[in-house]
This record gives structure tokens, sequence and C-alpha cells, in this order.
């Protein structure tokens, strides 16, 4: 996570996988669903019949050649190849069928007993059975790299409860986008509780990755599901999240024997978490909003979407005393119809493959007019097409939209 700039854009829909125990849905067993997945698993063919098509086009050059041009030793990268597209068993077969093929071309071509056609022979035979072993190592890395994101999904899952999509006069949508260049746990949390003093959503994100941002997230989370059943002001649950996070500092860094001239410790301008805490008082047609240096908010009117900005930012969890900055409660109107788009910086920062950042405030008001949950689909399809599937950094974006009352 970066430190907090004035770019503005909501970042975070919210996606459930739904499950079909009666089958798949409709729109799978139509005609052109089916033409899809024809096209997809062809597509995913292709590596797999790479080093057959290799060893083909290496045996008919060698029979097609003269005599004194030989490219049978071009047949060693058929199990490279193989080890590093197919399965062990898969790549032990092509081997096999690569030193028997280069021996029926050889002994075609007059050359076998040859010395030089024993070395081709034997090169072949020991490059296969490095290509086994770097297979199995690359099979095994594999199946731990697996274990790790389960683990890792598994934790996310535990961590942060499943967004509700209703909360009185309130509907809810919202993604996590987990990065896919590493396997490691992001720090971008959110909550969404019924309180006595109305509903309340938190959005935040933790500086790093790791189990540190694991265990800040959960610190925090814990925290504001407490404070938000308990404190009756906005501003003393972010003054007591923000004395949270401090203390989660202490424990992941240890107290600073050293202190500063100012009397601050330089371990908090190490580790810290942005954060937005969102009221919805009852019987009020406004949010409520505490900023804690995080991206400021869209709100979405009439097909309009502007940014709410705050005119005093707070400082971000467990920078609050040594930025000096308390936490100020600021509103906006907020009617039925109206969105409220919350968001982390993994939303406004990923680029593309040209380095352009992602312009959620554009792409928001392309899909303002649409229904909520529409909107945050075409919000994480169009992000994922941004980055061609590859993200950077977690991102994460809740939608909350004020709905008629009854």
């Amino acid at each position: 996570m970066t430190s907090h700039t004035r770019i503005l854009g909501p970042t975070h829909p919210e996606t459930t996988a739904a499950r079909h125990p009666a089958g798949p849905p409709a729109h799978a067993r139509r005609p052109g669903a089916r033409t899809r997945a024809h096209r997809v698993a062809a597509v995913r063919a292709l590596p797999a019949a790479a080093p057959v098509l290799l060893m083909v086009v290496v045996a008919l050059t060698d029979l097609l050649t003269p005599d004194w041009l030989h490219v049978s030793p071009v047949m060693a990268a058929v199990p490279v190849l193989a080890a590093v597209l197919l399965p062990w068993r898969p790549t032990a077969v092509l081997a096999g069928a690569a030193v028997g093929v280069t021996a029926l071309l050889q002994w075609d071509a007059g050359q076998c007993g040859r010395p030089d056609s024993d070395v081709v022979l034997g090169t072949l035979l020991v490059v296969g059975l490095t290509s086994l072993a770097a297979c199995s190592l690359r099979q095994r890395r594999e199946r731990q790299l697996h274990q790790v994101r389960s683990v890792a999904e598994t934790a996310q899952r535990a961590l942060m409860h499943p967004l509700p999509r209703r909360l009185g006069a309130l509907a809810l949508r919202g993604v996590y986008l987990p990065a896919e260049s590493e396997a490691r746990i992001g720090g971008d949390f959110y909550e969404a509780l019924h309180t006595p003093f109305g509903p309340r959503v938190l959005m935040g994100d933790v500086r790093g990755k790791g189990l540190p941002a694991v265990g800040a997230s959960a610190a925090l989370l814990g925290a504001f599901r407490e404070l938000a059943h308990r404190e009756p002001s906005l501003t003393t649950v972010a003054e007591e999240l923000d004395e949270r996070a401090r203390r989660q500092i202490a424990a992941v860094d240890g107290t600073p024997d050293d202190r500063m001239a100012d009397g601050t410790g330089a371990l908090f301008t190490e580790r810290f978490a942005t954060a937005l805490l969102v009221e919805f008082p009852p019987g009020e047609d406004l949010a409520r909003i505490v900023h804690c240096g995080h991206p400021e908010p869209y709100v979405v009117r009439a097909g309009e979407v502007r940014p709410f900005e705050p005119e005093e930012p707070g400082a971000p969890l467990g920078l609050g005393d040594l930025l000096g900055a308390r936490p100020v409660a600021e509103t906006v109107p907020f009617v039925p119809g109206d969105r409220l788009v919350l968001y982390t910086d993994g939303f406004i920062e990923a680029r593309d493959r040209r380095g352009r950042f992602y312009d959620l405030a554009a792409h928001l008001r392309t899909h303002a007019a649409r229904p909520l949950e529409a909107m945050v689909t075409g919000l994480r399809r169009s992000l994922l097409h941004h980055v061609h599937g590859d993200l950077d950094d977690d991102a994460a974006l809740v939608a909350v939209e004020r709905l008629p009352e009854p």
C-alpha cells in the first residue's frame, strides 16, 4: 500500500462465487457458451501439443534434408519443452519417444554404431533424465504454491465476514480481488455492521503484506466490530482504532528504546493503515464519514460522479500521535437513489502494460446508471481487463446505495 494521495475513485467491487448444486447455470448450457468453452479448451490444448509437434517437425526435417545435414540433435528440445508444459508421466513418454525416434533416424541414415551417433543418443538420454527431474521439481513447487494460496484464501475468508447484501434501507455490494503476482495475503479489509447507531461501514488498507498485515487487519476488524456497537461517536471509534493500530505496531516491531527529539517513535513511520469509517444515522438522509488517510470515496447521484473530499483529513491509523491530527466526522447528503463507493488504492493504482493507471472515476461514470450489482460487476471486469488479469496489489471495493423508504 502506498501513502495517501489526492487521487480519487471508488475501488472495490465484491463478488461471491455462486454455487449451482443442480448443475451449471442456464447461460453455460447455451450453444454460444458451449462454443466458448470448446474454444478455451482448444487454446489450453495447444501447449500440450507443442512437444509432439516439435518432434514431428524435427523428424520430417531430418528425413527431407540431405545426408550430410542432420537435425536430429534438436530432438533434445522435446523433453525440455515437455518438462515445462506437461506433467511427469507425459514428459517421461515424450523423452523416451525422442530417444526412440532419434535412433530410428540414425538407423535410416546408416549412422547407427558410429561414435557421433552414440554421443547424440547419450545426450538425449541425459537431457531426458534431467527434464524428468526438473518436471518433478516443478510439479512439487506448483503443489506447494497451490497449498499456500489455498491457506491464504481460507485465512482471508476467516478474516473478513461476507458482506451483507442489505442493511436496513441500504443495499451493499462489493468485491475483493487478490494480487495475482504472489501468493501472499494483502492488507485490504472491509466490514459492514448493523449497530444501535445505524449501519456502519469500514474500509481499510494496511501497509505491507504477509502475516504482519494479516495480524493488523484482524486486530482492526476485531476492534471495529466491538467499538461500532458500543461507541455512539464515530470519531471515538476512529480514535480507538488508532490506539489499537499503535499497539499492534508495538507488538510487531517492539517498543523502541530510543526516542527522537520530539518524543515520537521512529517505528510509526514504517507501519500504518488507512481507513474510511462511514455511518448512516437512522431517520436522516445523510452519511457521516471519517477519513483516516484513505482515498476519498465517490458519491454517485443522478448519474453524476464526484469525489467527497474532506475539509480536515485525519491521519492514518497508527500515526495519530505522530501527526497530531484528530479524526473529524463530516457529513454528505445521502438520499434514496444515491450511492457511495469506497475502495482501496489497488483500484486507482492498477496499471496496464503501458503504465497507465486505471481511471476508476471514468469507469464509474460509464456504469453509474446500471443497477448496483451490475455496476460493481462492470467495475471488476473493467479493472481485470485493464491489467490483463494480473494485479500487482490487492484491490477492494464496496458500493452502498440508499433504497427508497417502504
